[in-house]
């Protein structure tokens, strides 16, 4: 009676294996698809699948032109979030690198006057195709990509501040909450919903990772003391690099 495991996940929990049992250390080039494929009596296609699985999940990895290696495991380093009640005089991002002794930067590219697309006027409870400043964001920590963010806010809260281009002008890149302050919009909370995801190609490139990797993906909205939408963004970290922390203040009688 044939298996009903397709041969694809067959092939791949025994490179799995054949990987975990040290048959190829982590750096090692595998033999070619078409010697696998010859090897386990299946097609190209099959074999390609398999290792697009343990690709996925991050044990392999394609370099163009070059063929598939087992990945070298990378030190996953401490992303703190959730700290909004701390004041900084500098970016959140560059005080919990700081914390940690590294350095972090990032580039950004701001458009004002951009219609609100449909999912982000939800976020923020305005009408689409309401105005907004878009800001995309690429965050480097020691001068490597570290994550992506892309982010909204309402002109309505900003047109007319200094505040308005979130990296110019006197308060730039100091990261929202103390911005809002500036203008007498107190933040009180944020909200954010983490949840698992994989890098597109785009994305890929820009955090000089594979497609497909794992990534958490972070929509994150901030409010003011009236409970009104300020700013939404949405994060993408990838998960080979970064574990994610939440931290939380304990009430004290």
């Amino acid at each position: 009676m044939p298996s009903e495991v397709p041969p694809y996940l067959q092939i791949s929990d025994d490179l799995r294996r054949r990987i975990a049992e040290g048959e190829w250390p982590p750096g090692e080039r595998l033999p070619s698809r078409a010697q696998l494929a010859l090897a386990y009596g299946v097609g190209a296609n099959v074999l390609q699948r398999a290792q697009e699985r343990l690709i996925a999940e991050g044990l392999l990895e394609g370099r163009a032109g070059s063929g598939t290696y087992v990945r070298t495991p990378t030190e996953r380093s401490r992303m703190v979030r959730a700290r909004l009640s701390d004041r900084h005089t500098d970016s959140p991002f560059r005080t919990r690198l700081r914390e940690q002794g590294r350095t972090g930067s990032w580039e950004s590219n701001s458009h004002v006057r951009t219609p609100a697309p449909e999912h982000v006027a939800q976020r923020l409870n305005i009408a689409p195709g309401d105005l907004t400043v878009r800001t995309c964001y690429e965050f480097l920590a020691d001068g490597r990509p570290a994550q992506l963010a892309e982010s909204w806010e309402p002109m309505a809260v900003t047109d007319g501040t200094p505040v308005l281009m979130p990296e110019f002008g006197p308060l730039a890149g100091r990261g929202v909450v103390e911005r809002m302050a500036s203008i007498g919009v107190v933040v009180d909370f944020a909200v954010e919903l983490p949840r698992p995801g994989r890098a597109t190609t785009e994305q890929a490139h820009l955090l000089g990772i594979s497609a497909g990797d794992l990534v958490t993906l972070v929509e994150r909205t901030y409010f003011d003391l009236d409970g009104r939408a300020v700013e939404t963004a949405d994060i993408v970290i990838p998960d080979a690099l970064w574990e994610i922390a939440y931290e939380f203040p304990v009430e004290r009688r």
